[in-house]
Protein backbone atom coordinates (compact mmCIF):
# COMPACT_ATOMS: atom_id res chain seq x y z
CA UNK A 1 0.00 0.00 0.00
CA UNK A 2 1.44 3.54 -0.67
CA UNK A 3 -0.40 6.84 -0.17
CA UNK A 4 1.27 8.21 -3.64
CA UNK A 5 -0.56 9.32 -6.62
CA UNK A 6 -0.56 6.06 -9.13
CA UNK A 7 1.42 8.44 -11.85
CA UNK A 8 4.39 6.64 -12.47
CA UNK A 9 4.81 3.42 -14.23
CA UNK A 10 7.15 2.21 -11.68
CA UNK A 11 9.64 -1.11 -12.02
CA UNK A 12 9.83 -3.44 -9.70
CA UNK A 13 12.99 -2.24 -8.48
CA UNK A 14 13.16 -0.50 -4.90
CA UNK A 15 16.41 1.69 -5.24
CA UNK A 16 18.10 3.15 -1.63
CA UNK A 17 21.66 3.84 -2.71
CA UNK A 18 23.95 5.21 -6.15
CA UNK A 19 27.86 5.09 -6.59
CA UNK A 20 28.89 6.63 -10.05
CA UNK A 21 27.39 5.10 -12.87
CA UNK A 22 25.42 2.47 -10.72
CA UNK A 23 22.47 2.39 -8.76
CA UNK A 24 22.37 -0.37 -5.79
CA UNK A 25 18.37 -2.05 -4.89
CA UNK A 26 17.44 -3.17 -1.08
CA UNK A 27 18.47 -6.37 -1.95
CA UNK A 28 22.34 -5.08 -2.28
CA UNK A 29 22.01 -6.00 -6.32
CA UNK A 30 23.80 -3.08 -8.61
CA UNK A 31 22.62 -2.04 -11.63
CA UNK A 32 24.33 0.18 -14.44
CA UNK A 33 22.27 3.38 -14.83
CA UNK A 34 21.58 3.91 -18.82
CA UNK A 35 18.93 6.74 -18.23
CA UNK A 36 21.23 8.93 -15.77
CA UNK A 37 17.57 9.80 -13.81
CA UNK A 38 16.57 10.97 -17.35
CA UNK A 39 19.55 12.73 -18.07
CA UNK A 40 20.04 14.53 -14.62
CA UNK A 41 22.93 12.81 -13.25
CA UNK A 42 25.68 13.50 -15.20
CA UNK A 43 27.98 13.31 -12.87
CA UNK A 44 26.83 9.91 -11.77
CA UNK A 45 25.56 9.32 -7.99
CA UNK A 46 27.14 10.16 -5.30
CA UNK A 47 29.98 12.62 -6.49
CA UNK A 48 32.22 13.33 -3.32
CA UNK A 49 32.78 16.47 -4.20
CA UNK A 50 29.59 18.05 -4.60
CA UNK A 51 28.34 16.03 -1.95
CA UNK A 52 30.74 17.68 0.32
CA UNK A 53 29.90 21.34 -1.79
CA UNK A 54 26.12 20.70 -0.68
CA UNK A 55 27.20 19.89 2.71
CA UNK A 56 29.02 22.64 3.21
CA UNK A 57 26.20 24.82 1.78
CA UNK A 58 24.02 23.16 4.03
CA UNK A 59 25.61 24.19 7.15
CA UNK A 60 25.59 27.70 6.08
CA UNK A 61 22.70 28.67 4.30
CA UNK A 62 19.88 26.57 2.61
CA UNK A 63 17.56 29.29 1.58
CA UNK A 64 16.21 33.22 1.77
CA UNK A 65 14.20 34.72 -0.33
CA UNK A 66 14.73 36.96 -3.31
CA UNK A 67 13.99 39.98 -1.72
CA UNK A 68 17.97 40.31 -0.86
CA UNK A 69 20.93 40.32 -2.72
CA UNK A 70 22.32 36.17 -3.29
CA UNK A 71 25.94 36.03 -4.08
CA UNK A 72 25.69 32.39 -5.03
CA UNK A 73 23.10 33.53 -7.46
CA UNK A 74 24.81 35.79 -9.16
CA UNK A 75 28.35 33.78 -9.86
CA UNK A 76 25.63 31.16 -10.94
CA UNK A 77 24.42 33.65 -13.52
CA UNK A 78 27.78 34.62 -14.44
CA UNK A 79 29.08 31.05 -15.08
CA UNK A 80 26.23 30.14 -16.99
CA UNK A 81 26.40 33.47 -19.18
CA UNK A 82 29.91 32.27 -19.48
CA UNK A 83 29.12 28.66 -21.02
CA UNK A 84 26.10 29.66 -23.02
CA UNK A 85 27.35 33.55 -24.61
CA UNK A 86 23.50 34.37 -23.04
CA UNK A 87 23.79 37.73 -21.24
CA UNK A 88 21.07 37.32 -18.34
CA UNK A 89 19.88 34.11 -16.56
CA UNK A 90 16.62 33.52 -14.42
CA UNK A 91 17.04 31.01 -11.90
CA UNK A 92 14.31 28.25 -11.58
CA UNK A 93 13.50 25.25 -9.92
CA UNK A 94 12.93 22.77 -12.80
CA UNK A 95 12.69 22.50 -16.43
CA UNK A 96 9.26 23.29 -16.88
CA UNK A 97 9.79 26.91 -15.22
CA UNK A 98 12.35 27.55 -16.87
CA UNK A 99 9.89 26.61 -19.77
CA UNK A 100 7.55 28.66 -18.80
CA UNK A 101 9.72 31.82 -18.05
CA UNK A 102 10.54 31.83 -22.00
CA UNK A 103 7.02 31.74 -22.95
CA UNK A 104 6.09 34.44 -20.87
CA UNK A 105 9.44 36.08 -22.65
CA UNK A 106 7.75 35.49 -25.80
CA UNK A 107 4.29 36.84 -24.58
CA UNK A 108 6.15 40.34 -23.58
CA UNK A 109 7.76 40.59 -26.68
CA UNK A 110 4.32 40.14 -28.59
CA UNK A 111 3.21 43.10 -26.93
CA UNK A 112 6.24 45.46 -27.33
CA UNK A 113 5.06 44.67 -31.01
CA UNK A 114 1.47 45.33 -30.55
CA UNK A 115 0.76 41.99 -30.92
CA UNK A 116 -2.62 41.66 -29.16
CA UNK A 117 -2.61 37.02 -30.07
CA UNK A 118 0.84 36.08 -30.40
CA UNK A 119 1.23 32.50 -31.24
CA UNK A 120 4.82 30.50 -30.71
CA UNK A 121 5.97 28.01 -33.65
CA UNK A 122 7.36 24.50 -31.87
CA UNK A 123 7.54 21.11 -33.91
CA UNK A 124 5.78 17.86 -33.49
CA UNK A 125 6.64 14.89 -31.31
CA UNK A 126 8.49 18.12 -29.17
CA UNK A 127 8.05 18.01 -25.24
CA UNK A 128 8.50 21.07 -23.10
CA UNK A 129 7.02 19.88 -19.50
CA UNK A 130 4.18 19.12 -17.59
CA UNK A 131 2.29 22.82 -17.08
CA UNK A 132 -0.41 23.48 -18.99
CA UNK A 133 1.67 25.47 -21.17
CA UNK A 134 4.22 22.94 -21.68
CA UNK A 135 1.91 20.42 -22.51
CA UNK A 136 0.01 22.30 -24.82
CA UNK A 137 3.65 23.72 -26.62
CA UNK A 138 4.40 19.58 -26.70
CA UNK A 139 3.43 17.29 -29.61
CA UNK A 140 2.37 14.51 -27.19
CA UNK A 141 -1.54 13.81 -27.18
CA UNK A 142 -0.88 11.05 -24.70
CA UNK A 143 0.38 13.68 -22.09
CA UNK A 144 -2.30 16.59 -23.17
CA UNK A 145 -5.54 13.71 -23.11
CA UNK A 146 -7.48 14.60 -20.24
CA UNK A 147 -6.42 18.86 -19.85
CA UNK A 148 -8.47 19.97 -22.26
CA UNK A 149 -9.11 23.50 -23.17
CA UNK A 150 -5.68 23.36 -23.59
CA UNK A 151 -3.76 26.83 -23.86
CA UNK A 152 -3.90 28.14 -27.43
CA UNK A 153 -1.39 30.34 -29.26
CA UNK A 154 0.71 27.52 -30.30
CA UNK A 155 0.90 26.31 -34.19
CA UNK A 156 2.89 23.57 -35.33
CA UNK A 157 5.37 22.21 -38.01
CA UNK A 158 7.43 18.96 -38.25
CA UNK A 159 10.78 18.87 -36.32
CA UNK A 160 14.15 19.16 -38.70
CA UNK A 161 12.17 20.90 -41.59
CA UNK A 162 13.58 24.12 -42.00
CA UNK A 163 11.09 25.12 -45.27
CA UNK A 164 8.12 24.30 -43.03
CA UNK A 165 8.93 26.64 -40.53
CA UNK A 166 9.59 29.23 -42.73
CA UNK A 167 6.14 28.75 -44.40
CA UNK A 168 4.75 28.91 -41.52
CA UNK A 169 6.07 32.33 -40.26
CA UNK A 170 5.40 33.78 -43.40
CA UNK A 171 2.07 32.67 -43.23
CA UNK A 172 1.30 33.82 -39.52
CA UNK A 173 2.49 37.01 -39.06
CA UNK A 174 1.36 36.83 -35.43
CA UNK A 175 4.13 33.77 -34.51
CA UNK A 176 6.33 36.00 -32.04
CA UNK A 177 8.71 33.02 -31.56
CA UNK A 178 10.08 29.51 -32.34
CA UNK A 179 10.67 26.88 -29.31
CA UNK A 180 12.27 23.55 -30.23
CA UNK A 181 14.52 21.16 -28.62
CA UNK A 182 18.06 21.09 -29.97
CA UNK A 183 17.77 17.82 -30.18
CA UNK A 184 14.67 16.09 -29.53
CA UNK A 185 15.10 13.61 -26.28
CA UNK A 186 11.46 12.89 -25.49
CA UNK A 187 10.53 12.57 -29.10
CA UNK A 188 12.43 9.74 -29.60
CA UNK A 189 16.45 11.34 -29.74
CA UNK A 190 15.99 12.98 -32.95
CA UNK A 191 18.87 14.92 -34.29
CA UNK A 192 17.73 17.79 -36.89
CA UNK A 193 19.68 18.35 -39.91
CA UNK A 194 22.95 20.79 -39.56
CA UNK A 195 21.54 23.23 -41.28
CA UNK A 196 18.01 23.41 -38.88
CA UNK A 197 18.79 25.37 -36.19
CA UNK A 198 20.76 28.04 -38.49
CA UNK A 199 18.04 28.12 -40.69
CA UNK A 200 15.73 28.99 -38.12
CA UNK A 201 17.98 31.86 -36.95
CA UNK A 202 17.75 33.39 -40.26
CA UNK A 203 14.05 33.06 -40.15
CA UNK A 204 13.54 34.26 -37.20
CA UNK A 205 15.51 37.35 -38.10
CA UNK A 206 13.54 38.01 -41.61
CA UNK A 207 10.28 37.85 -39.16
CA UNK A 208 11.00 39.20 -35.92
CA UNK A 209 10.76 36.21 -33.96
CA UNK A 210 12.68 34.98 -30.99
CA UNK A 211 14.72 31.93 -31.09
CA UNK A 212 14.60 29.87 -27.84
CA UNK A 213 15.98 26.45 -27.77
CA UNK A 214 14.89 24.03 -25.12
CA UNK A 215 18.24 22.58 -23.89
CA UNK A 216 16.54 20.99 -20.68
CA UNK A 217 17.86 17.24 -22.04
CA UNK A 218 20.61 18.03 -24.71
CA UNK A 219 22.30 20.63 -22.46
CA UNK A 220 25.40 20.27 -20.08
CA UNK A 221 27.65 18.77 -22.25
CA UNK A 222 25.01 15.59 -22.54
CA UNK A 223 26.07 16.04 -26.62
CA UNK A 224 29.69 16.76 -26.26
CA UNK A 225 29.14 20.71 -26.03
CA UNK A 226 27.89 22.58 -23.46
CA UNK A 227 24.61 23.69 -25.63
CA UNK A 228 23.95 21.09 -28.23
CA UNK A 229 23.22 24.85 -30.59
CA UNK A 230 27.43 25.23 -29.79
CA UNK A 231 27.57 22.06 -32.61
CA UNK A 232 27.14 25.50 -35.10
CA UNK A 233 30.18 27.91 -34.92
CA UNK A 234 28.59 31.24 -34.00
CA UNK A 235 24.47 30.38 -33.45
CA UNK A 236 23.34 32.41 -30.95
CA UNK A 237 19.43 31.76 -29.79
CA UNK A 238 17.47 34.86 -28.00
CA UNK A 239 16.61 32.74 -25.29
CA UNK A 240 17.80 28.87 -23.71
CA UNK A 241 16.08 26.65 -20.87
CA UNK A 242 18.73 24.52 -19.43
CA UNK A 243 17.81 22.19 -16.43
CA UNK A 244 18.43 18.44 -15.98
CA UNK A 245 21.97 18.05 -15.62
CA UNK A 246 22.53 21.66 -13.76
CA UNK A 247 22.32 20.28 -10.40
CA UNK A 248 22.97 16.74 -10.49
CA UNK A 249 19.59 15.63 -9.03
CA UNK A 250 19.37 19.02 -7.09
CA UNK A 251 16.32 20.30 -8.35
CA UNK A 252 17.75 23.74 -10.58
CA UNK A 253 17.17 25.33 -13.81
CA UNK A 254 17.52 28.58 -15.85
CA UNK A 255 15.97 30.55 -18.75
CA UNK A 256 18.70 32.30 -20.28
CA UNK A 257 18.45 34.70 -22.98
CA UNK A 258 19.93 37.79 -24.16
CA UNK A 259 20.27 41.24 -22.38
CA UNK A 260 17.85 43.08 -24.74
CA UNK A 261 15.26 40.10 -24.32
CA UNK A 262 15.94 39.75 -20.81
CA UNK A 263 15.04 43.72 -20.11
CA UNK A 264 11.64 42.46 -20.77
CA UNK A 265 11.09 41.38 -17.21
CA UNK A 266 10.87 44.04 -14.60
CA UNK A 267 10.86 43.49 -10.84
CA UNK A 268 7.13 41.59 -9.96
CA UNK A 269 6.78 40.78 -13.39
CA UNK A 270 8.53 36.84 -12.70
CA UNK A 271 9.75 35.37 -9.81
CA UNK A 272 9.89 32.14 -7.55
CA UNK A 273 10.34 31.33 -4.03
CA UNK A 274 12.99 28.51 -4.03
CA UNK A 275 14.47 29.11 -7.38
CA UNK A 276 18.15 30.28 -6.90
CA UNK A 277 18.15 29.15 -3.34
CA UNK A 278 21.84 29.14 -2.17
CA UNK A 279 21.99 25.30 -2.07
CA UNK A 280 20.63 24.97 -5.64
CA UNK A 281 23.00 27.65 -6.66
CA UNK A 282 26.30 26.31 -5.12
CA UNK A 283 25.34 22.63 -6.59
CA UNK A 284 25.23 24.04 -9.91
CA UNK A 285 28.10 25.69 -9.34
CA UNK A 286 30.21 23.30 -8.50
CA UNK A 287 28.50 20.75 -11.28
CA UNK A 288 29.95 22.98 -13.89
CA UNK A 289 33.55 23.24 -12.13
CA UNK A 290 33.62 19.82 -12.18
CA UNK A 291 32.54 19.22 -15.54
CA UNK A 292 35.16 21.76 -16.73
CA UNK A 293 37.35 20.16 -14.57
CA UNK A 294 37.24 16.78 -15.49
CA UNK A 295 36.47 17.41 -18.97
CA UNK A 296 33.11 16.36 -19.44
CA UNK A 297 32.27 17.28 -22.67
CA UNK A 298 35.24 15.70 -24.64
CA UNK A 299 34.21 12.20 -22.33
CA UNK A 300 30.98 12.40 -23.40
CA UNK A 301 31.51 12.90 -27.06
CA UNK A 302 34.05 9.66 -27.17
CA UNK A 303 31.84 7.74 -25.13
CA UNK A 304 28.67 8.27 -27.22
CA UNK A 305 30.79 7.05 -30.59
CA UNK A 306 31.79 4.22 -28.30
CA UNK A 307 28.38 3.33 -27.44
CA UNK A 308 26.60 3.80 -31.48
CA UNK A 309 29.39 1.93 -32.42
CA UNK A 310 28.80 -1.29 -30.09
CA UNK A 311 25.05 -1.04 -30.83
CA UNK A 312 25.32 -0.39 -34.48
CA UNK A 313 27.80 -3.82 -34.62
CA UNK A 314 25.27 -5.54 -32.58
CA UNK A 315 22.08 -4.38 -33.80
CA UNK A 316 22.20 -3.47 -37.32
CA UNK A 317 21.13 -5.49 -39.94
CA UNK A 318 18.27 -6.86 -37.50
CA UNK A 319 14.83 -6.55 -39.05
CA UNK A 320 13.07 -4.81 -36.40
CA UNK A 321 15.49 -2.19 -36.02
CA UNK A 322 14.42 1.22 -37.70
CA UNK A 323 17.52 3.12 -37.01
CA UNK A 324 20.16 3.52 -34.51
CA UNK A 325 20.65 7.83 -33.92
CA UNK A 326 22.07 10.69 -31.64
CA UNK A 327 24.53 12.60 -30.63
CA UNK A 328 27.27 12.82 -27.44
CA UNK A 329 25.52 10.54 -24.83
CA UNK A 330 22.02 11.20 -26.11
CA UNK A 331 21.16 8.05 -28.17
CA UNK A 332 18.10 6.41 -29.48
CA UNK A 333 17.23 3.06 -31.24
CA UNK A 334 14.36 3.04 -32.94
CA UNK A 335 12.24 -0.32 -33.25
CA UNK A 336 9.16 -1.30 -35.94
CA UNK A 337 7.13 -2.05 -33.17
CA UNK A 338 6.34 -1.05 -29.41
CA UNK A 339 9.39 -2.10 -26.81
CA UNK A 340 8.32 -1.15 -23.50
CA UNK A 341 9.12 -4.98 -22.13
CA UNK A 342 13.06 -4.24 -22.99
CA UNK A 343 13.23 -2.48 -19.58
CA UNK A 344 12.45 -5.30 -17.99
CA UNK A 345 14.51 -8.05 -20.01
CA UNK A 346 17.62 -5.07 -19.62
CA UNK A 347 17.01 -5.01 -15.62
CA UNK A 348 17.47 -8.59 -15.40
CA UNK A 349 20.56 -7.75 -16.78
CA UNK A 350 21.04 -5.01 -14.36
CA UNK A 351 20.67 -2.59 -16.58
CA UNK A 352 18.35 0.45 -16.67
CA UNK A 353 16.84 1.90 -19.72
CA UNK A 354 13.40 4.01 -20.81
CA UNK A 355 11.62 3.81 -23.85
CA UNK A 356 10.10 6.48 -24.77
CA UNK A 357 7.49 7.16 -27.75
CA UNK A 358 6.72 3.47 -27.37
CA UNK A 359 9.25 2.35 -29.98
CA UNK A 360 12.33 3.75 -29.32
CA UNK A 361 15.14 2.77 -26.62
CA UNK A 362 16.27 6.29 -24.74
CA UNK A 363 20.01 5.96 -23.41
CA UNK A 364 21.35 8.64 -21.91
CA UNK A 365 24.36 7.16 -19.18
CA UNK A 366 25.96 9.07 -16.90
CA UNK A 367 28.86 11.49 -18.67
CA UNK A 368 31.31 9.97 -16.50
CA UNK A 369 30.73 6.44 -17.54
CA UNK A 370 33.40 4.37 -18.63
CA UNK A 371 34.27 2.08 -21.43
CA UNK A 372 33.72 -1.14 -19.56
CA UNK A 373 30.31 0.29 -18.45
CA UNK A 374 29.39 1.70 -22.15
CA UNK A 375 30.31 -2.18 -23.21
CA UNK A 376 27.95 -3.32 -20.73
CA UNK A 377 24.85 -1.37 -21.61
CA UNK A 378 25.31 -1.85 -25.25
CA UNK A 379 26.02 -5.78 -24.58
CA UNK A 380 22.80 -5.80 -22.36
CA UNK A 381 20.85 -3.84 -24.77
CA UNK A 382 21.93 -6.13 -27.70
CA UNK A 383 20.95 -9.26 -25.92
CA UNK A 384 17.72 -8.04 -24.84
CA UNK A 385 16.86 -7.09 -28.36
CA UNK A 386 18.06 -10.52 -29.95
CA UNK A 387 15.91 -12.19 -27.41
CA UNK A 388 12.82 -10.56 -27.86
CA UNK A 389 12.23 -9.92 -30.76
CA UNK A 390 15.05 -12.07 -32.82
CA UNK A 391 15.38 -15.70 -31.50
Amino acid sequence: MTHLFNTYARMPVRIVRGEGAWLIDDQGRRHLDAISGIGVCSLGHAHPKLADAIADQAHKLIHTANIVELPLQEQLGDALAEISGLERAFIANSGAEAIECALKLSRLHAHERGIERPAVLVAEHGFHGRTLAGISASGNPSIQAGYAPLVDGFVRVPFGDTAAAERALADHPNIVAVLVESVQGEGGVHVPPDDYLPGLRRACDEHGALLMLDEIQSGMNRTGHWFAFQHHAGLKPDVVTVAKALGNGVPVAACLAREEVAALMKPGSHGTTFGGNPLACRAALTVIELMRDENIGERAARAGRRLVDRLRQGLEGLAPVREIRGRGLMVGIELDRDCAELKSDALEGGVIINVTRGRTVRLLPPLIVSDEEVDRIAEVVVASVRKRYCP
